[in-house]
């Protein structure tokens, strides 16, 4: 299950990353629409990546309550 979830930001990383990459050659090259695109693979990645924070998040919390602290 965490290997899973170590895939998942990874890739959640991915995306943001090849988001800035699109972004900065839209800016380069006068291309709004790669431009934008690039800011919308940003905007979801950084989205996935706050959701897998979330069941990372949740997940602490429910071992803190059942008392499995490892």
């Amino acid at each position: 299950m965490a290997d899973d979830r170590d895939d998942n930001k990874a890739e959640n990383k991915g995306e943001e990353l090849r988001g800035k990459v699109k972004e900065g050659i839209g800016k380069a090259t006068g291309d709004e629409r790669l431009e934008r695109q690039g800011q919308t693979d940003q905007a979801s990645g950084k989205a996935k990546q706050a959701g897998e924070d979330l069941k990372d998040a949740a997940g602490k919390l429910k071992d803190r309550v059942s008392g499995d602290d490892s």
